[in-house]
C-alpha cells in the first residue's frame, strides 16, 4: 500500500489532542494541499481561516460547543463556502495567465469564459433570473442532455460546498501524511461564527476541523464501513 493510501486507511476523528506547536511549513503544507483540490470551472468558491492564536482559538472553541477536539486542538480551520469570490477568482486567473506567458487567443478564450461564467452566479432579484434560467434549462433537456446548474441562491451554496468539502478532504489527508491528525467538525454555532469571522451574505460555514497531534489517550476504536457490495454497484 503507498504512503497515501496508507494515510487514507489510518485517518480517524481524533476526540482529543496533544498540545503540540504545528509549525509554519505544516500548516502551509496542509493549506496547499486544500487549494490543490478540484473545483468547478476552477473558481475554487471557498476560503479557509486557520486559527491558532490562543485567544482567538478558546473563541472560537466555545462557538464550537466547548467540544473536546476544538479545547484542545492546536488550530481550528473554518471552512466557508463563498459564492462571491468568482469575479475575484476569475480575474486573478487571467492576469496569471498574462504573466506566464500565455498567449493572446488562449488568454481570450478564459475572458470569454468568464464573461459567460457570471450567468451561472447571477440569480437576480427575488430570484427572478435564476427562474427564468430554470425554465430554460428545463425546457432544453426536454430534447438536449442537458446539466441544471445551480437556479437559486440554495443552489449556489450546495454547489459550492461541494469543492469545499473536496478541499476539507485534502487538508485531512495531508494532515495525516505530515503526522498530524483531524477531526472535522459540524457542531457550531454558525450565526456567532459567522459574526466573528465578519462574513458576507456570500458566505457560509460548511465545517471547523480541528487540527493537531492526537493524545497518548485516545484509542481507534475499530472502524466500521458498508461493503462494497453495499456501497458500490458494478454496471
Amino acid at each position: 500500500m503507498s504512503e497515501l493510501l496508507q494515510a487514507i486507511s489510518r485517518r480517524r476523528a481524533i476526540k482529543i489532542f496533544e498540545p503540540v506547536t504545528i509549525s509554519g511549513e505544516q500548516r502551509e503544507q496542509l493549506l496547499d494541499a486544500a487549494r490543490l483540490a478540484p473545483s468547478s470551472f476552477n473558481i475554487q468558491p471557498y476560503h479557509l481561516y486557520w486559527v491558532d492564536s490562543p485567544a482567538m482559538r478558546e473563541t472560537v472553541a466555545k462557538l464550537c460547543y466547548n467540544q473536546h477536539p476544538a479545547r484542545t486542538a492546536s488550530a481550528l480551520v473554518v471552512a466557508v463556502a463563498d459564492v462571491g469570490c468568482w469575479r475575484e477568482t476569475a480575474r486573478d486567473q487571467i492576469e496569471w495567465m498574462r504573466r506566464s506567458g500565455f498567449d493572446e487567443a488562449k488568454i481570450a478564450e478564459a475572458e470569454r469564459k468568464a464573461k459567460l461564467v457570471k450567468w451561472f452566479f447571477i440569480q437576480g432579484w427575488c430570484n427572478v433570473l435564476g427562474a427564468l434560467k430554470w425554465a430554460i434549462l428545463r425546457t432544453v433537456n426536454l430534447w438536449k442532455i442537458i446539466g441544471m446548474g445551480p437556479v437559486s441562491h440554495q443552489g449556489l451554496f450546495k454547489w459550492a460546498t461541494k469543492s469545499t468539502a473536496l478541499a476539507c478532504e485534502n487538508l485531512m489527508i495531508a494532515a495525516e501524511a505530515v503526522e498530524l491528525n483531524t477531526c472535522p467538525m459540524e457542531g457550531f454555532d454558525p450565526r456567532r461564527l459567522g459574526k466573528l469571522l465578519k462574513l458576507s451574505k456570500h458566505q457560509e460555514i460548511i465545517m471547523v476541523i480541528a487540527v493537531g497531534k492526537k493524545s497518548m489517550s485516545h484509542v481507534d476504536q475499530p472502524q466500521w464501513r458498508r461493503p462494497l457490495e453495499s456501497t458500490v454497484t458494478f454496471l
